[in-house]
């Protein structure tokens, strides 16, 4: 093996493990039951996610031949295909182990799960109805035999393959296919018994009903099972100039729906010739990614598992709190005037965001507002601001980034929704996605123009700032939000590039910046001075950044390293990184921050950002890293770090390729979970003087 392979974790193991690290959540017996199952959820849904994206990518590639892989510098693209493909099939027959345990439990706590052949006299009538008032006028169903061509089947959907064995001899076989619709819930509560409360999922209503769907055939015999196809979801974009952005874009997303097909899951149980006519029927090689799986796919469902009334067996909810310092009352933009606040979701109400562009839209002193979108709630408040904002004459400016990958008809539709309104709606760069989480408005006061803004490591989303941990900066530094403002030049501009004395924006300083950084603590290491980098990210996977931090870690920096997702660094190689730790913390919210401190000799230098440490943030996209000089705010994100780092109960370590074990407790020292932890955190912060 070459010793540079022997420094780095591959991408694609590196989130497999990461996503091991989910399903380890779904069998924590100290996990409520039915967030286990929600866990088993997320699971499958990053699965889906991976194969539409990562496998897709390595994929593409060795299809693409030897030239292409090194031209890509990716070798043996071939024999990591088929790592990951056993990894993958490993992981699917544990979840489907933990799965069938979770069951057991919900039924020791009086849950029943019924498949269509448990039913008694009562449940079956309520299912049939149910069937007959909810699925039977939705159902999409596709009789198979005489098709000259095979159906083309949407992505990640879940069919039932239905055979039939007629009563006309030998090869009288007919196959169909059955859509799982969408529309309703997947998990459907039946009337209670008693004490006890019956659930079933509508696959199994279905199947319980196939003789009403398949009445017209005499059949002897009839069964269903699921099967999923999970498809290449890169978008490529034509080069058609008589197209606008937004159609190239729509045209693309919708090419999606059609693309190569990466992955082919079935049901482990289903009959050997269904399975060979499907395959031959859909054109699916042995060589493709081919994974038995259980009796139920989609498994993502589980996320929205019904909490059925029994609060001990899901997480207790947690009330959002305020940000100290900020009255309800008066004038946000003024509070801001006088001072930065950090807002810190879920564990502070998202509301300030709302609040900000909701007072900046009626204030007739503000002139501008300027905001970046990635990612927005359904019914985004956001939105609404904005609208209401262009409709008072401020001028308003949004950069909606039409490419966030599955929320691309979403921005779409936001953004002809702006446009029709009056709001300005600009696309970013070409060739750049624009990643970044700012906004800035203008406000006349006298003579003078003001700027106040906010920077965020997140989305402007209300219904994920209720799981995804994120900062948000709200500050009135006129130094830093004349950069912000630069920014959006760049944007509306992107032929003007911009110098940039506080904020580190990629594609420009970014990395440039952050080597700069690590570069004074090897300075200060080598002078015996303090030295230190404590950093928080979703992925660290660029070979460039862990080289420094090796280098580092060589000079004698102590490097602390909390990871949620991606790492390719190994901490602990002799001579190499012999001073870095890493763990990564999963729990009930989603850690999303990036945080970087730098500890500069006792003066900590210290940035919030939207950029993970991947080559695409650092070189592909519009990223903003704002540094904080806000004595308060500072040392309230070094705090967070601390009470992160010292978590003993969902941190896990990250030590090489193959596992992330717990981080146990040293002797003496109490259980502490972070999460909970952070929340008491600001409880204090707010009963303090």
């Amino acid at each position: 093996m070459k010793e540079e392979q022997k420094k780095y974790i591959n991408r694609e193991l590196s989130w497999l493990r990461f996503n091991e690290r989910v399903l380890q959540e779904s069998y924590d017996q100290t996990v409520p039951l039915v967030e286990r199952l929600r866990f088993l959820g997320i699971f499958s849904n990053n699965l889906d996610e991976f194969f539409k994206v990562r496998y897709a990518t390595v994929k593409r590639i060795v299809d693409g031949g030897k030239e292409l892989e090194n031209k890509l510098k990716l070798e043996r693209s071939k024999e990591l295909l088929d790592t990951i493909t056993k990894i993958v099939i490993d992981q699917q027959n544990r979840s489907l182990k933990i799965l069938v345990d979770i069951e057991n439990e919900l039924n020791e706590n009086n849950i029943i799960v019924l498949n269509e052949t448990q039913l008694n006299e009562s449940q079956a009538t309520y299912v049939t109805d149910y069937f007959i008032n909810n699925l039977s006028n939705i159902l999409v169903t596709i009789i198979l035999n005489e098709l000259t061509e095979f159906p083309m089947l949407k992505d990640s959907a879940a069919y039932l393959a239905v055979k039939m064995t007629l009563n006309e001899g030998k090869s009288s076989n007919r196959y169909a296919l059955i859509e799982i619709p969408k529309e309703i819930d997947r998990v459907v509560e039946l009337p209670n018994e008693g004490d006890k409360q019956y659930i079933m999922l509508v696959d199994d209503i279905i199947r319980f009903n196939l003789g009403k769907v398949f009445s017209m055939f005499s059949f002897t015999d009839i069964c269903a099972h699921m099967i999923k196809i999970t498809r290449d979801a890169e978008l490529d974009l034509d080069n058609d100039v008589s197209k606008s952005f937004i159609e190239k874009l729509y045209h693309s997303v919708e090419d999606r729906k059609i693309s190569n097909p990466v992955r082919f899951v079935y049901d482990r149980t289903i009959g050997e010739d269904t399975l060979e006519y499907l395959k031959a029927k859909m054109h699916v090689e042995n060589t493709d990614s081919i994974i038995p799986g259980g009796r139920y796919h989609n498994r993502r469902d589980y996320i929205s598992f019904p909490s059925l009334g029994k609060k001990e067996l899901t997480y207790e909810p947690v009330k959002p709190l305020l940000v100290k310092g900020i009255k309800r009352e008066g004038s946000l933009i003024k509070q801001i005037a006088e001072k930065d606040f950090l807002q810190y979701t879920p564990y502070h109400t998202f509301s300030y965001i709302t609040r900000f562009l909701k007072e900046a839209a009626l204030d007739p002193d503000v002139k501008s507002i300027k905001i970046t979108i990635y990612r927005l709630a359904k019914n985004s408040q956001v939105v609404s601001s904005l609208i209401n904002a262009a409709k008072n004459g401020k001028n308003v400016t949004a950069l909606i980034e039409l490419q966030a990958r599955f929320d691309e008809h979403a921005n779409i539709s936001y953004a002809e929704l702006l446009q029709k309104e009056g709001v300005k709606v600009i696309f970013g760069v070409k060739g750049l996605k624009v990643h970044s989480k700012i906004c800035v408005i203008e406000r006349q006061e006298g003579r003078k123009l003001m700027r106040y803004g906010f920077i965020s490591t997140g989305n402007f989303n209300e219904s994920t700032a209720k799981v995804y941990t994120d900062y948000t900066m709200f500050t009135a530094n006129q130094s830093i939000l004349k950069e912000v403002s630069k920014v959006f030049e760049f944007l509306d501009t992107p032929f003007m590039l911009y110098k940039y004395k506080h904020l580190l924006v990629s594609p420009h300083t970014t990395k440039r910046g952050f080597r700069k950084l690590i570069d004074n603590e090897v300075a200060n290491a080598k002078a015996g001075k303090k030295a230190g980098i404590r950093i928080k990210l979703n992925s660290l996977t660029s070979y460039k950044m862990v080289d420094k931090l090796y280098e580092a870690s060589q000079a004698g920096v102590k490097i602390q390293l909390i990871i949620r997702g991606n790492c390719c660094l190994i901490p602990g190689i002799p001579g190499v990184s012999d001073n870095i730790e890493a763990i990564s913390v999963v729990d009930k919210f989603l850690e999303h921050p990036r945080l970087l401190i730098f500890e500069n000799d006792g003066d900590p230098k210290v940035y919030i950002s939207s950029a993970d440490w991947m080559t695409r943030n650092l070189d592909n996209r519009v990223e903003v890293s704002c540094p904080v000089y806000d004595t308060n705010v500072k040392q309230e994100l070094i705090d967070t770090f601390e009470i992160s780092w010292k978590d003993n109960v969902k941190a896990r370590l990250l030590i090489d390729e193959h596992i992330s074990p717990y981080k146990q407790p040293k002797k003496g020292d109490k259980p502490f979970r972070s999460q909970l932890e952070l929340y008491k955190y600001y409880q204090n912060k707010l009963e303090s003087n």
